[in-house]
């Protein structure tokens, strides 16, 4: 239990020294980003661990790529064991150039049971306007296995799903026009007060009032005409600047796993906090005496004993303003779990006397 609390405190004391950060690292140039590409591929050279038999889109493509290659065969007589039918997903870079060369992942969608060993044909990987941008092809890695020999089988990860690193080239670019005279800052998160923030900073650095804020997650950033020429190195200027962004008072809780992150900006009104726990046992023994009148039999007797137990309830008074790693240390004191925390933290939530976000997940 105070293993996990010291956790807990290292989170909130790094979360007060973050210190300056860059615009970069909270923004996002609006216009530039990537791209989701797709295509269905044929993987061969399985050791067996291909597609069944029945599955009809695995035998029709194989058909239909031999027949391309002048090769015809009866599809009833096509074996798919060593074959696996995937699709091929990637992301396409901004400003990416014919020639260059990306990651592709690689994910069954038959039945085989592992890609491992695998090569990937020629796949063209299409944009959701239809248009081909890339190719991919190569051997593939996958990080896991499945391997099965006299009934008994072994699995490893995830044996269906593999990637190809540069397996894929870029046969053409996604066009893309930056305006000359001005660009777009759209902030990760919302919050106005990094906005804001921003803004300052960047026409303190300039020296003219370039940026506006065209609403409370983005910046508009005017392009002085001296720099026009030379666009790329304003922008690289004006992502560089550091701000020191505001934490937001938000608390976040995994019920699943009983994990707590919390943030330091979080205050609290007064509350009183009470905890308490009951907690029943019951044992059973079983008792043999050997019976006098027959020494070979033995008479068993069972006893149960059932003990009850309350811990005394605490009650902790925590003064309003007080900052959540207060909360923590006053919440151990009392003896809370983390995942009786967060039951706390609901309450005191419900109550009305937690100022800031409280995210279940």
């Amino acid at each position: 239990m105070r293993k996990a609390f010291v956790i807990l405190i290292i989170l909130l004391t790094a979360s007060a020294s973050w210190g300056n950060v860059k615009i970069r690292d909270l923004t996002s140039v609006e216009g530039i980003r990537d791209n989701q590409i797709l295509g269905y591929g044929l993987i061969v050279g399985l050791n067996g661990t291909g597609d069944k038999t029945g599955t009809q889109f695995t035998i029709q493509s194989m058909v239909n790529m031999l027949e391309r290659m002048g090769i015809t065969v009866d599809k009833d007589q096509v074996k798919v064991k060593n074959v696996a039918a995937v699709m091929v997903t990637a992301k396409l870079p901004p400003f990416a150039k014919p020639g260059s060369k990306i990651d592709v992942v690689v994910s069954s969608i038959g039945d085989a049971n592992s890609l491992e060993g695998g090569t990937l044909l020629m796949t063209p990987l299409s944009g959701a306007n239809g248009e081909v941008y890339a190719v991919a092809q190569g051997p593939i890695s996958v990080g896991g296995m499945n391997v099965s020999a006299g009934g008994a089988s072994a699995t490893k990860n995830h044996p269906t799903v593999g990637m190809i690193p540069n397996g894929g080239l870029v046969e053409q670019s996604v066009s893309f026009k930056m305006n000359t005279d001005h660009f777009n800052l759209a902030f990760d998160d919302y919050n106005l007060s990094n906005v804001v923030k921003a803004k300052s900073a960047i026409n303190a650095y300039i020296g003219a009032e370039v940026a506006s804020i065209q609403s409370p997650t983005s910046l508009r950033v005017d392009i002085p005409e001296v720099f026009r020429e030379s666009f790329y190195d304003f922008l690289d200027t004006v992502l560089s600047i550091q701000i020191n962004p505001a934490s937001q008072a938000k608390v976040v809780v995994d019920e699943r796993t009983g994990t707590i992150v919390m943030g330091s900006d979080v205050r609290l009104s007064t509350v009183a906090v009470s905890h308490g726990n009951l907690t029943i046992t019951i044992s059973s023994t079983v008792e043999a005496e050997r019976n006098l009148l027959n020494p070979e039999e033995e008479n068993e007797t069972q006893n149960t004993d059932i003990e009850v137990t309350e811990e005394d309830s605490n009650l902790m008074i925590v003064p309003e303003g007080v900052s959540i790693s207060d909360l923590v240390k006053a919440l151990n004191s009392i003896g809370v779990t983390p995942r009786d925390l967060i039951s706390v933290l609901q309450a005191i939530k419900a109550a009305g006397a937690l100022h800031g976000d409280l995210e279940v997940m």
